[in-house]
């Protein structure tokens, strides 16, 4: 199963800045949070989707890496995984 892009989940565009992307955490995280959709388990992955995407986006590090690679970058033995 393809992941979401993490721009498209939180609903901004590549160039967004910092503060652009947090907004649209917040906005986002309140509607599908736990607290507010009790016994949904869809609201739920939802919200651990827009939660991974805003640990990954957040970072310019991580950030730069998704850019140029996508998920990949995060996944097992892509490129900048692993290795001493």
């Amino acid at each position: 199963m393809a992941k979401t892009d993490y721009y498209q989940l939180l609903g901004v565009g590549k160039d967004a800045d910092d503060a652009s992307i947090k907004r649209a955490f917040r906005k986002m995280a309140m509607k599908y949070h736990p607290d507010q959709n009790p016994d949904n388990a869809e609201a739920e992955k939802k919200f651990k989707e827009i939660n991974e995407a805003y640990e990954v986006l957040k970072d310019p590090q991580k950030r730069s890496a998704y850019d140029q690679y996508g998920h990949a970058a995060f996944e097992q033995g892509g490129p900048g995984g692993g290795g001493f």
